[in-house]
């Protein structure tokens, strides 16, 4: 079972117990507490008719005196009062009136009359100086015939010369018993139901907090670039920082050995031939041959710098998490920059550069390694276009595209799932050259550090870090980089990057440079 479901269920348990017992307390309270309060007017009542009927019950003639009638038509009335939504029509209230003895000498219901009460709890207990209350049941076997009696001392100069007793059948206030109750039972449920909603909101919040931290693993376990969650709480922020942390530690010890590796490697073939050629230049040899040697030494010199300087700028590229700088960059500006600082090389062989850039296209990203980007596809483009020939740069804004990380990658590099791109328009970015293009099985590697091809006029190789620097880039800004084929011959590099549509932005109009 899901944890967040488990503490969901968890909590519900705990506070629906509680909600449970306050609300069976509370129903269970409430009849005793309406009882209470009935028998405290009861109270009040009894000694105010104590005082009124003292004067007749020692003059005897308590049943046909002003008393008596006035009780009668107390009993005649129909008070129709709405007491808080309840409706009361009747006096229900019976009165009897006992002497010393306890002898019944008045009865508002006429039943009584000559009758013993003096054994009755409340009867008695005044007769003996006691506060006397009882409640008794009409039908011993029906609860709802119970019946509320509360009794006061009758005295006249300081005398007891009798007892006044009120009863209140219970049924009178049963429905305020249960009203009370109903409403107890609705503030229940409704406690209920808002700590079902405060528990499925915690748990929603719990869950994402810690979905964020397993899609944080993930990414980092599949080597995207990726930030720590933050928010969810002091301790899951600590808890994301720590993983963050732990993983940049063990990322560097094993990228620092990689580049290691990776360096060494490279770096043994021109270090070769430059041992080589300094052995040789130690012999006597004609000027021509030293001349020879001696630029072979600065060439692979050069190449050696090359591979470091790359190697660097890489490893900075990589260890970024998101872009050093995150400005408004309009791209066709940035590719008429970046062809104008190649022009030297365009020259020098003859090519011309053909930019077709739609108007108003820009992202938000860091405008240094973007510029670095293009210029090592255009490098590229340039270094495998054959003399007089031509170079197609293009942006565009292209419908939604769905880019996978996997995509011309190694065989054997673990894959990694499809990108969530958002449905929105995306900046595709190509550059062509018009040469004879890479071979099929060469195109999954292309984008693997130090996997260079050989220059089509010189045979020589390149560094082979400055597609992976593209590919770094891209991903750096959640796009994606990609080198194909083109149909119609030649090679074709793209960057598929997410957009930002900026009105403002002044396109580059497509032109031949030369």
């Amino acid at each position: 079972m899901n944890i967040s479901v488990r503490l969901f269920f968890g909590y519900f348990l705990v506070v629906g117990l509680a909600a449970w017992f306050v609300l069976y307390t509370f129903v269970k309270e409430s009849e005793p507490s309406i009882r209470q309060a009935t028998e405290e007017s009861l109270v009040d009542s009894a000694n105010l008719l104590a005082e009124l009927a003292a004067g007749e019950l020692a003059a005897g003639r308590i049943d046909s005196g002003a008393f008596a009638k006035a009780v009668t038509a107390a009993l005649q009335r129909h008070p129709g009062a709405e007491i808080y939504g309840i409706r009361k029509d009747s006096v229900d209230l019976r009165i009897t009136l006992t002497d010393a003895r306890g002898i019944v000498v008045y009865d508002s219901a006429g039943q009584a009359q000559g009758k013993d009460f003096s054994k009755w709890n409340d009867v008695a207990r005044v007769l003996r100086g006691e506060y006397g209350a009882r409640q008794s049941r009409i039908d011993p076997n029906d609860p709802s015939t119970s019946v509320m009696h509360v009794a006061a001392p009758v005295r006249r100069d300081g005398q007891l010369i009798g007892v006044v007793s009120l009863a209140k059948p219970m049924t009178s206030i049963a429905p305020f018993v249960e009203r009370a109750t109903d409403r107890v039972r609705a503030s229940g449920l409704t406690l209920l139901l808002a700590t079902a909603v405060i528990g499925l909101v915690f748990t929603a919040w719990l869950s994402w907090s810690i979905h964020r931290l397993r899609d944080y693993a993930r990414a980092v376990s599949e080597g995207q670039k990726a930030e720590p969650p933050s928010g969810g709480g002091r301790q899951l922020s600590e808890l994301a920082q720590a993983l963050a942390t732990m993983r940049e530690k063990l990322e560097g010890k094993q990228y620092v050995e990689r580049y290691v590796q990776n360096l060494a490697h490279e770096m043994k073939s021109p270090l070769t031939a430059v041992i080589g050629a300094a052995e040789i230049l130690e012999d006597e040899l004609p000027a021509e041959d030293r001349r020879r040697f001696a630029a072979s030494i600065g060439e692979q010199a050069g190449r050696l710098r090359d591979i470091i300087d790359r190697m660097l700028q890489l490893a900075r590229v990589e260890q970024l998490q998101a872009p050093g700088a995150n400005l408004t960059v309009d791209l066709a500006e940035l590719l008429k920059t970046a062809v104008a600082d190649r022009q030297l090389a365009l020259a020098a062989r003859n090519l011309h550069c053909v930019i077709d850039a739609e108007p108003g296209v820009s992202l938000n990203g860091d405008a240094f390694l973007l510029r670095q980007a293009v210029l090592n596809l255009l490098d590229n483009a340039i270094e495998f276009s054959p003399p007089g020939g031509f170079i197609d740069v293009t942006l565009k804004l292209a419908a939604t595209a769905q880019i996978r990380p996997d995509q011309h990658k190694a065989a054997d590099a673990p894959t990694t799932p499809s990108l969530r791109l958002p449905s929105e328009p995306r900046i595709e970015l190509s550059i062509r050259d018009h040469g004879d293009g890479a071979p099929d099985y060469a195109l999954s590697h292309l984008f693997d550090r130090f996997y260079s091809l050989p220059r089509p006029l010189t045979g020589k190789k390149s560094t082979g870090l400055g597609l992976a620097l593209v590919r770094e880039v891209a991903r750096l800004h959640n796009g994606e980089a990609s080198f194909s084929n083109h149909p119609d011959g030649g090679a074709l590099a793209s960057l598929s990057l997410p957009c930002r549509i900026d009105g403002t932005a002044m396109p580059f109009p497509g032109k031949r440079l030369k």
